[in-house]
């Protein structure tokens, strides 16, 4: 079953249906890779002054292998944009610094096609040359050469390369000064209060900007796996010289520091496979808006913590965004800023309204509804261009606007304010827009506010779930208040059922769900006849035997009508059968369901689902309107045999995360800004309740065999909820 488009077939406003087929496909950083191709050679510089002489500088090569990679890439200061040869050498590649100059460093930085033997050579006239450094064993990656020489052209000339390709520079730096020349290397901290993203959180205590506060009793730290990542943006390109690392006893002992002009393409400037902890004061040489420790190998068996991240920068950093229009980093609001279009009038192009998208019309972009969209009209909407404004009430001043995008998103669009509605003035542009989530950092005035797409990413039309604008005046309508955030640990019980009493299931707590299950599952759902209450534990029994027209029963309860909870830390302490086709799980669904927003709409989380067909596997996953089914938001822990004892199961789950864990070990850390940015809309920001059943067959755990146990039995000790 396409549960991406499609409802379950068993629903009503007092039963819940069975469990949605789970893959795991939650998307792997894969940098860790490509930092691995490389060995990278580091030289401490000296504390003496310099400056970059060949950013922007005349340059020229031997070849070059196509017009997208010319010489000029490798002087423009975007290590982004790389010069590579003809498959041949020798090759060279110079630069005009435009009058003689004392060079006191040079620094390559390699793309994959390097070259093993080169020399660094000047020259006053381009036509005679002296040698200044010379290499017969290039590694290739970040290379930064301490050298002595005078001259006006700074040539590097490679007579062998590593790879049947030519060679490649992302950038080549030319360095010189003195004491006396102005750009030493400043000791303040540049990133103290920047904003910050990490590629996880252990918890909503230990956020990202933790590590940027300027308080060594706070921290950030991540997910126990690998790899792992932690940026900082400095808001406009600067000259990186040292970088402080101030790590808690969960250090890194191969990690990478790496620059980028745009978040997306990096450079390594330093790299170490051998990392003590402690603090690390590294001399680096880079440039760039952004700055990244990406953890490739851990101490210890959590995840990475740093107390403090300190960049320094030669001369006074500068807190001016030369790119104010282009996406942040970080989805906190400047300044005073707040929500102005939250259940405002809007209109579009065109909407959709049919059996496939019931009703998407232009304000469902602003209803702070995650799970409700706008979409264009498949009958005469999919087209170019296309657009949605909202009417703010009155004059604003727009500083932040966020789009969560549809998978049919703009790769090119504006953001326009207009006074009247008629006449537009463009804030925005792009022609690259990448979808999901893009919060764009933009400076405009105007009663209504535009997004007008030029360019579709594909043969549908355009579509948001939401449209988020900030600023200040306007006339705003305040959103509902979401309830506050638990701390964790979490101490507070809220909800429980020990099952101490009685001899089958609480029916004032629980609700008991009959009938048939999806995804291809074989067994009956019964009232009350396969479940009890036994030594302190809630058993579900899965027999072999006939009815509701199935060969096979067990059991199915919920808190539908009892209990239903936002957020907090949701607990169950069980022991799971073991036999193919067998499916254990405790997890939660929206509670919208239940008064008939169908599946993915409403939400689901699957703290623990367990095959018996391999009871050392455990499955966390987040279902939603963009990733659901075997496209789930999710992770596999792969530990001891579960089905040998209880093992307690939960989820701490706030505003902005959700940590999964067995016993004390994290399955997964499902960051919503992180979701957002890479899969889809976050909807779990409402009220959910608890799900314990015990399947037989399925899609997901595969078919029974003469092999499976019957009857087989689940057994829950424990529900508990701490807020």
């Amino acid at each position: 079953m396409d549960w991406s488009v499609s409802a379950p077939g068993h629903r009503s406003t007092r039963s819940l249906t069975s469990r949605r087929t789970f893959r795991y496909g939650i998307i792997a950083l894969a940098v860790a890779a490509m930092l691995l191709a490389y060995i990278v050679t580091v030289v401490t510089r000296a504390n003496a002054a310099e400056t970059l002489l060949s950013q922007g500088k005349p340059t020229t090569a031997s070849s070059a292998e196509s017009a997208a990679t010319p010489a000029s890439s490798a002087t423009d200061g975007n290590t982004g944009t790389r010069w590579s040869s003809a498959f041949a050498v020798p090759q060279w590649l110079q630069v005009d610094l435009g009058s003689a100059q004392q060079i006191s460093r040079v620094a390559l930085n390699w793309e994959a096609a390097y070259a093993t033997a080169f020399t660094i050579q000047t020259s006053n006239d381009a036509a005679n040359w002296t040698s200044i450094y010379s290499t017969t064993s290039g590694a290739g990656g970040n290379v930064s050469l301490s050298v002595t020489g005078n001259g006006r052209y700074v040539r590097l000339n490679a007579t062998a390369k590593a790879t049947q390709y030519g060679i490649s520079l992302w950038e080549f730096q030319v360095f010189g000064g003195s004491p006396t020349t102005p750009g030493s290397c400043g000791t303040a901290n540049a990133a103290q209060g920047k904003p910050a993203s990490a590629s996880s959180t252990e918890n909503a205590g230990t956020p990202a900007s933790s590590a940027f506060d300027g308080n060594n009793g706070t921290r950030w730290s991540s997910a126990a796996s690998d790899p792992q990542w932690l940026q900082v943006d400095l808001q406009s390109v600067q000259t990186i010289c040292g970088v402080t690392l101030n790590w808690e006893a969960a250090y890194a002992t191969a990690f990478s520091i790496q620059t980028s002009t745009d978040g997306t393409n990096w450079a390594t400037i330093y790299t170490t496979a051998a990392g003590t902890g402690g603090t690390q004061n590294l001399n680096v040489t880079g440039n760039g808006r952004y700055v990244r420790m990406n953890g490739t190998a851990r101490a210890t068996q959590w995840g990475y913590s740093l107390w403090e991240f300190q960049v320094r920068v030669t001369g006074v950093p500068s807190t001016t965004n030369d790119t104010p229009s282009s996406p942040s980093q970080s989805p906190s609001n400047p300044g005073n800023a707040v929500l102005l279009s939250y259940n405002k009038p809007a209109v579009a192009s065109t909407f959709q309204n049919d059996s496939n998208c019931n009703p998407c019309t232009a304000d469902k972009a602003f209803d702070n509804d995650p799970a409700s969209r706008w979409a264009t009209s498949p009958t005469n909407g999919w087209v170019d261009p296309g657009w949605i404004y909202v009417d703010l009430g009155a004059q604003a001043h727009i500083t932040q606007v966020i789009l969560q995008w549809d998978p049919a998103y703009a790769v090119a669009y504006q953001i326009q304010t207009s006074n009247d509605a008629t006449n537009w003035t463009s804030i925005y542009s792009t022609t690259t827009g990448k979808g999901f989530k893009e919060t764009l950092n933009v400076n405009g005035n105007g009663r209504y506010v535009r997004m007008y797409g030029t360019q579709r990413s594909n043969g549908y039309g355009y579509s948001l779930w939401e449209f988020k604008v900030y600023g200040t005046g306007g006339n705003p309508v305040q959103p509902p208040a979401p309830p506050a955030d638990p701390i964790f640990p979490a101490t507070n019980l809220v909800w429980s059922d020990e099952f101490n009493t009685g001899t089958n299931v609480d029916t004032s707590k629980w609700h008991v769900d009959p009938g048939t299950g999806q995804n291809g599952e074989i067994q009956y759902y019964s009232n009350l006849a396969n479940t009890s209450i036994q030594g302190g534990s809630l058993v579900i029994e899965a027999r072999k035997e006939t009815a509701g027209g199935r060969d096979y029963t067990s059991g199915r309860i919920n808190t539908s009508t009892s209990f239903t909870t936002q957020y907090g830390r949701v607990e169950a302490r069980i022991k799971v059968p073991k036999g193919n086709g067998l499916w254990p799980a405790f997890w939660m669904m929206g509670a919208d369901f239940l008064q008939g927003r169908p599946w993915p709409y409403n939400g689901e989380i699957d703290i623990m689902e367990i095959l018996g067909k391999s009871t050392t596997d455990v499955y966390s996953t987040l279902h939603a309107p963009a990733y659901n089914g075997g496209g789930g938001y999710g992770q596999k822990l792969t530990t001891v045999d579960l089905s040998q004892d209880y093992h307690v199961y939960s989820v701490e789950w706030d505003s902005k995360h959700m940590t999964f864990r067995v016993d004390n070990q994290v399955i997964l850390v499902a960051n919503k800004d992180t979701v957002e940015t890479t899969r889809g809309p976050w909807v779990y920001d409402h009220q959910f309740y608890i799900i314990l059943n015990l399947a037989v067959g399925g899609d997901f755990p595969g078919p029974i065999d003469a092999s499976t146990p019957f009857p087989s039995r689940m057994y829950v000790d424990y529900v508990r909820v701490y807020k």
